[in-house]
């Protein structure tokens, strides 16, 4: 039985800059690559054309074809990762197992029951940083208590950079240190019962052109002034540290969104309330929605006949995709226009964007709502044809996904915005006067 230790990869789907892999390869062992296609959240699954499923596996061949030229090889499980640590520790001599930390709470309970498991064979679970640039207690109060507003947790993250946080992991040093084995074709999509849409993805090439001019063109859904790196940060596909190093210097605006997505991620370890799906501010769950199915079956198709509306759910729908300031206002119509618990937009969103990432979505979602850390206040009800106004004023962005706005085939407006602004503050300012 050979003696090997195992690099887990999640959601760091490279061989470049990788902690974890950089630990691993530095270890006392052979290092075995492993993936495994979690069945404990592909089988809930509905859409069996997902797209993240077919991110990840284009992501996995690529890395496989980078191994196999090493002689040697990505083993991809379709399983659940105990099953699969089973079957790993009856073939092999396993001493550590690596892998980048994971800060969901369905992700923490599993590495748990991982390390657990490993224990009883004498193996042992050792995590790293990866994802973020600074996790945990990092970047506290001076008190040590977590910072639950943006700002002043970006003014102490900004005080606290120092080049030595973004510099990469030397993993190329190392790649003699894995274990050598036959090349073995990874698992189809077919296999695991996905099918390929054969779109393409987003490029993972920073553009610094496009980042010098974030801050001016970052709210215009219309041209292209964002990233769209979401999707490539949410698999590990680039390294966050990569990512940083390039912005920093080039635009502040656009490292504020890297701080964000920290701070988010910081709110998840801290209170475990939001992890499990409950309102950051317990207040907020007095609120009583009117979850009407018809006008949230109407918002997921954009129907709403709010056109800036529509045209981000048609977006979202066809590509996976929603340009962030659009996420906003069709967030905020949910919850303060249709008085729909917010927690239905984050599950459907969860089931749509292409880079979901449960902390984001969840703080967005939130923040929308009110009910979050640095939530904008419940009384700030988007008035969608101001913000059509002032980020779409030509109407580009809405024409694209609305040919059919002109037409008497493009509905009305299924509430009156003065009439369901006032709602709302009364049932907001009802369920908030305690």
């Amino acid at each position: 039985m050979d003696s090997v230790n195992i690099i887990w990869f999640r959601r760091d789907l490279r061989l470049t800059d990788n902690a974890a892999l950089y630990h691993a390869l530095k270890s006392n062992n052979a290092v075995m690559p492993i993936f495994i296609f979690d069945r404990t959240i592909l089988d809930k699954l509905e859409d069996k054309a997902d797209r993240r499923v077919e991110f990840i596996h284009a992501a996995l061949s690529e890395m496989h074809n980078q191994l196999v030229e090493m002689g040697c090889s990505l083993s991809v499980f379709y399983s659940t990762p105990f099953e699969a640590f089973k079957e790993l520790l009856s073939q092999y001599s396993i001493e550590k197992v690596f892998t980048n930390h994971d800060y969901e709470q369905y992700a923490i309970d599993r590495d748990a029951q991982i390390a657990d498991l490993l224990k009883e064979h004498g193996a042992s679970l050792h995590t790293y940083k990866d994802q973020v640039i600074f996790e945990k207690n990092e970047v506290t109060k001076d008190d040590g208590k977590p910072y639950t507003v943006f700002t002043p947790f970006s003014n102490k993250w900004k005080a606290k950079l120092k080049p030595f946080h973004l510099k990469a992991y030397p993993t190329e040093k190392y790649f003699n240190n894995f274990y050598k084995q036959p090349s073995q074709p990874i698992l189809t999509l077919e296999s695991i019962g996905f099918a390929a849409v054969d779109k393409p993805f987003p490029n993972k090439e920073l553009d610094i052109a496009l980042v010098s001019k974030y801050q001016e063109q970052r709210n215009f859904p219309a041209i292209r002034g964002t990233s769209q790196l979401g999707v490539h940060l949410r698999f590990g596909t680039v390294s966050i540290r990569e990512i940083g190093r390039k912005c920093e210097g080039v635009s502040i605006t656009f490292l504020n969104e890297l701080i964000w997505r920290d701070f988010y991620h910081a709110i998840l370890w801290h209170f475990p309330q939001v992890r499990r799906g409950q309102a950051f501010k317990k207040e907020y769950e007095l609120i009583e929605w009117e979850n009407n199915e018809t006008y949230f079956e109407k918002w997921c198709a954009g129907q709403t006949g709010y056109p800036i509306v529509d045209a981000g759910m048609r977006e979202l729908n066809a590509t996976g995709f929603m340009h962030n300031r659009v996420r906003m206002i069709v967030a905020s119509f949910l919850t303060k226009h249709l008085l729909i618990d917010w927690r239905w937009g984050e599950m459907y969103f969860a089931k749509k964007l292409l880079d979901f990432d449960y902390a984001a979505n969840n703080g967005g979602w939130q923040w929308a709502a009110g009910s979050g850390c640095d939530a904008a206040p419940y009384f700030r009800v988007f008035n969608p044809t101001l913000q059509t106004e002032k980020f779409d004023k030509d109407l580009k962005y809405i024409r694209k996904w609305i040919p059919e706005l002109d037409s008497f085939n493009y509905p009305q407006p299924i509430v009156v915005h003065e009439v369901a602004r006032k709602k709302v503050l009364d049932i907001y300012a009802k369920a908030l006067k305690g």
